[in-house]
């Protein structure tokens, strides 16, 4: 016997509109930077162009797979296309660690000769950057919380806002001082940002596609409250996992004593059971099999 529920994931058109236009600020200002950054000949403000052009990517990337992730389901792909929203994030994450990377080589080599930087057009455009990731985090903010593709963006813009603090701060030393070697070190600064970021993403993806116990689950709590319904005499082969963020799902075996024979006895546990899980947590679409007592000896194969 089954129990199901769905619901619309709340703010989805609003989340695409916003992550269309954040894509379209950090487009432009990844044109900026990388033209001032050529010009002034700094690598801090090239490591910084190189993450928000992973932004960029990442936004796209995003927007596409909350756009495919509307698709319905069909009879191939029975939960529908939301966990192309799972993929983006890891991607996502993928595309942090080549950037990660690329500027780590490059700041390293500059930390013995570093060049010289022209310090203003760094500052200038160095703000405009930190003004553009603020505005984006601003509009992702509530998205955030729903969904992790758009939370891999979300971060995304925090960590470039930080990044452009270092380079306004390694641009201003050099104004002040003259130690061009600020601009290499705020380059790996920018790189200690990017690193936990793309591992905590990329940890959260795998969970997903690992089929894991979401985070926010206590699965011994669950248990407590089912067993503690009318009826329910023991379960088993109890799961939960996510199909993408926002989509919880659940399965399992209800073991029901021996006097609920009946449709009309066995529909009163699967209502008492739905309505105590609707009121203590979230679950997008739960499946309930039940089985007498009697029946447990004619199980086959260990279970939890």
């Amino acid at each position: 016997m089954t129990h199901q529920h769905h619901h619309a994931r709340p703010g989805t058109t609003v989340a695409r509109g916003r992550l269309a236009l954040v894509l379209a600020i950090t487009v432009a200002v990844l044109v900026l930077q990388l033209v001032v950054g050529w010009w002034t000949g700094s690598l801090a403000l090239l490591a910084d162009a190189g993450h928000l052009g992973s932004d960029a990517l990442g936004l796209t990337l995003a927007w596409v797979a909350m756009s495919v992730a509307r698709r319905p389901a069909s009879d191939q792909r029975t939960f529908g296309f939301g966990r192309t929203e799972v993929l983006a994030a890891g991607a996502n994450g993928l595309i942090l660690f080549a950037v990660f990377g690329g500027v780590v080589i490059g700041a390293v080599g500059r930390l013995g000769e570093p060049p010289e930087v022209q310090a203003a057009p760094v500052l200038v455009v160095g703000a405009v950057g930190l003004m553009a990731n603020v505005a984006g985090m601003r509009l992702l903010r509530g998205s955030a919380r729903d969904s992790i593709n758009v939370r891999g963006a979300y971060l995304e813009l925090m960590a470039d806002a930080l990044g452009s603090v270092a380079v306004l701060i390694s641009a201003a030393v050099i104004a002040i001082t003259g130690r061009h070697v600020a601009d290499p070190i705020a380059s790996l600064v920018i790189c200690a940002l990017i690193l936990p970021r793309a591992l905590a993403l990329l940890r959260e993806v795998g969970d997903v596609l690992l089929e894991s116990t979401p985070r926010d689950v206590d699965l011994e709590r669950v248990r407590r409250h089912v067993l503690g319904v009318p009826g329910v005499v023991d379960l088993h082969d109890l799961h939960v996992w996510t199909i993408t963020s926002g989509m919880p799902v659940m399965s399992v075996h209800l073991v029901v004593d021996d006097a609920v024979t009946s449709m009309d006895r066995a529909h009163e546990v699967l209502d008492r059971v739905s309505e105590c899980l609707a009121g203590h947590f979230d679950v997008a679409h739960s499946t309930f099999q039940i089985e007498p007592i009697s029946h447990r000896d004619h199980e086959v194969g260990g279970h939890r």
